[in-house]
């Protein structure tokens, strides 16, 4: 993973920074979500007939992060050579729980306080020429634009070295890149994407390299995105399918080393895997408490159900997975700060926090009973997206699969 600067932060800074956000949330996403122009947020309205977040709701995320920027938050975890503040790994965790656990799956404006990896200025671009970070990385920066993380294909999901999509040098010098990615996160939206291209077959096909990371403008000729991927029933979507046809890229927007992209993308995921194991215990803390609080007012039979064992006992039960699932990754976080060896805690850490959010968000709709699963209350959000973060950035099936390695190689440390 990336340096992101110069190592942890005091807890106090990081208790302050907390509050920072919390006090953001409240005096820019809120007051959106409230408004009457924040109408078109609702569940049922963000989407158009083409699948699509409506052009009011995407400006009113870009005001967010453009709030955000100016305050001092947006770019705040991005490393110091990108002009980031370069906060370390347990501020990353703990902001990104902090803004799940405050926004849940209602305020979801909130979401854009932060740069995400994937989507804003990403830590990724830390590697790019002088001529992208002085030409597109601010716009980034300023909330203005976004991006994408485009790696996914149709045949090449867990299995990333089994990608397609290739990239080839013209007569001029620049390169040619022709394939198709698919579950790309904000790729509908976004205005350039990192894509991941083969470079070199024969290195790729040994898995010794030969695959190459360039930032692709999404207004390039030969770039379109061909639908909206649908899930859990929903009109619209984050995730789209991508197609590249001769798509002309200036050698001067390759990220990196050529031929070692791959190493630059596993580097993404590894945020990845922190960024939501934060983003499902900040949702579970988030859920727990609604349940808790409707369980200690909600009266039948004569007594409040939180008195009943067969309400309490579940929500104790999810109190403590939420709790290890905290500590799980602040270790992980912190491990990373240090420079210790993580590949083992991180899987651990995104594994068990994830599926304890989606028992969490489950027994939080059940102890509200039928009110639960009403758009209104925004858990059945919460819970689609722990549910989907069970499988980006490496199912659980891989992540047991990666725990089980590192153990028979003898990495027994717990």
């Amino acid at each position: 993973m990336a340096q992101r600067g110069s190592g942890s932060t005091r807890g106090e800074d990081l208790e302050d920074i907390e509050q920072g956000i919390r006090a953001f949330i409240q005096a820019e996403v809120l007051p959106r979500h409230q408004s009457e122009q924040g109408e078109v947020l609702a569940h049922e309205s963000r989407y158009d007939a083409a699948g699509r977040l409506r052009p009011e709701v995407l400006a009113l995320m870009t005001e967010v992060r453009r709030a955000s920027a100016v305050a001092g938050f947006y770019n705040m975890l991005l490393p110091t050579d990108m002009g980031g503040a370069g906060l370390g790994y347990e501020a990353y965790y703990r902001v990104w729980e902090t803004i799940y656990h405050a926004c849940g799956g209602t305020w979801w404006l909130g979401y854009q306080t932060v740069a995400h990896w994937a989507r804003g200025a990403s830590h990724l671009l830390s590697q790019a020429t002088p001529r992208v970070k002085r030409d597109i990385v601010p716009a980034l920066m300023s909330g203005e634009q976004m991006m994408c993380f485009a790696m996914s294909e149709p045949d090449a999901g867990s299995d990333a070295w089994r990608m397609s999509t290739r990239a080839v040098r013209t007569d001029r010098g620049t390169w040619s890149l022709s394939g198709t990615k698919q579950w790309i996160t904000n790729g509908p939206y976004a205005d350039h994407a990192l894509v991941f291209a083969v470079t070199d077959p024969e290195l790729a096909r040994r898995r010794q390299g030969g695959i190459s990371a360039f930032v692709v403008a999404t207004d390039a000729p030969g770039f379109r995105i061909d639908s909206i991927i649908r899930m859990f029933g929903e009109s619209g979507g984050d995730e789209g399918i991508i197609s590249l046809t001769d798509v002309e890229v200036p050698d001067d927007q390759v990220v990196g080393v050529l031929g070692d992209g791959f190493r630059l993308a596993i580097g993404g995921v590894s945020q990845g895997r922190l960024y939501n194991s934060a983003r499902a215990v900040g949702l579970a803390r988030w859920a727990l408490e609604e349940a808790l609080s409707y369980a200690g007012e909600r009266v039948t039979f004569g007594s409040k159900i939180i008195d009943y064992q067969g309400v309490s006992f579940p929500l104790a039960e999810r109190a403590m997975e939420v709790r290890a699932a905290h500590l799980l990754g602040l270790d992980c976080a912190r491990r990373l700060d240090e420079g210790r060896p993580s590949r083992k805690e991180l899987a651990m850490a995104k594994c068990y926090s994830t599926e304890t959010a989606v028992r969490t968000i489950d027994t939080a709709m059940q102890t509200h009973g039928g009110m639960g699963f009403t758009n209104e209350l925004g858990l059945f959000d919460a819970w689609v997206q722990a549910r989907k973060v069970c499988v980006a950035d490496g199912t659980s099936q891989i992540l047991r699969r990666e725990i089980a390695r590192s153990l028979a190689g003898g990495d027994h440390e717990l």
